[in-house]
């Protein structure tokens, strides 16, 4: 069973009444080794229940390569009643003390092989809703830090601008990208807005809709994605990873389960899949 360590909360960046970024170091300075896409369980004492501690899971931002901190991005749940321990985090400041447990996971773990044991360099499409981007940071992040060469897309939905987390930094390895060519860094990011006729909204000129709207065909019976990539997506050149709420992983699958794409827990004969997803609701 694992046991609660101690950490302080180091950086709280407030990017809108329920949306933020926290980073918290570990009370003894050492962050553990774990993988890009995994999460660790953050614990708060409530104090309408005699400081009871309640725990919750948070994919983790940061990337493996970044021993400082662990950085999570977090909404604060408000309806249909207010979340216990995002309310305790969002009441919660610079130096104040948390719990946690080291990082598990393995849903949205990078894959590595094919079946066969071979490499996999195909193509990794990262479609996220909200705080869903989390793990798809660490990928970017992780990848870049390593000097992977696949070519990596991260698709971002919010129905707000202001809650396209991590805009700034994904506009930047994008355009990074570009700047030392693709034999270098292949890293595409794209994102949606799914209320563009809101007021705040109105400066917005890119994709509007759901994300899973990139993987829609258009009358030329190319997908956005497509027209992104400049080519067919199939299983044999992608890999999909999908974060969010479920209703966005079930959109995911409505595109490409009719093309071929098929769940870890699927396989084909051969022992591969082509999506890994995990919902948080």
């Amino acid at each position: 069973m694992a046991v609660d360590k101690k950490a302080t909360l180091t950086y709280v960046q407030l990017m809108k009444e329920d949306l933020a970024v926290f980073r918290l170091v570990p009370e003894d300075g050492i962050i553990p080794d774990y993988e890009a896409g995994q999460f660790i369980t953050v614990g708060m004492p409530i104090p309408s229940e005699d400081n009871k501690v309640v725990r919750r899971a948070y994919s983790m931002a940061s990337h493996p390569e970044n021993k400082k901190f662990i950085e999570l991005v977090v909404r604060w749940v408000r309806r249909p009643l207010p979340g216990r321990v995002t309310t305790a985090l969002f009441n919660s400041g610079e130096g104040d003390e948390v719990s946690w447990i080291p990082p598990t996971g393995v849903a949205l773990k990078i894959n590595e092989k094919m079946g066969d044991g071979r490499k996999d360099d195909r193509r990794i499409v990262c479609v996220s809703g909200g705080t869903g981007i989390a793990p798809f940071m660490s990928f970017a992040r992780h990848l870049r830090a390593i000097g992977d060469k696949r070519e990596i897309v991260c698709l971002h939905g919010s129905s707000y601008v202001d809650e396209l987390s991590y805009k700034d930094e994904l506009t930047a390895l994008d355009q990074e990208s570009i700047d030392r060519g693709p034999d270098k860094w292949n890293f595409k990011y794209r994102a949606a807005i799914s209320r563009p006729q809101e007021w705040f909204n109105r400066s917005w000129t890119g994709q509007t809709g759901r994300v899973e709207q990139f993987l829609k065909p258009t009358s030329d019976g190319k997908s956005p994605l497509e027209e992104l990539v400049g080519e067919k997506i199939t299983p044999k050149n992608t890999i999909f990873y999908v974060c969010g709420w479920q209703g966005t992983v079930d959109g995911v699958l409505d595109f490409v389960r009719p093309k071929g794409f098929l769940l870890e827990k699927e396989k084909d004969k051969d022992g591969n899949f082509s999506v890994k997803f995990e919902s948080y609701g």
